[in-house]
């Protein structure tokens, strides 16, 4: 089974974040409650942990790219 990781809304005003790094690559075993990529949204940068454990099966966006709250930046497979 596969999940959608979308972009987290941090604050209530925010509406986008900076993708500045990918924590794990496509095909690596994610934990739940690992980091899985950080965002920078006002000059501070988040590193934001996966929710499920499974395998990073594909990026949607690249490092560097500014991504839509609530738009999916990856795709898990479930274990």
């Amino acid at each position: 089974m596969e999940k959608k990781i979308t972009m987290p809304k941090l604050r209530p005003e925010m509406r986008s974040g900076v993708l500045c790094a990918w924590l794990k690559e496509e095909g690596e075993t994610v934990t739940a409650g690992e980091p899985l990529f950080e965002i920078e949204t006002d000059k501070v940068v988040n590193q934001i942990e996966a929710t499920e454990s499974g395998v990073l099966k594909k990026q949607l966006f690249e490092e560097g790219d500014t991504v839509d709250v609530e738009t999916a930046v990856a795709v898990l497979e479930m274990k």
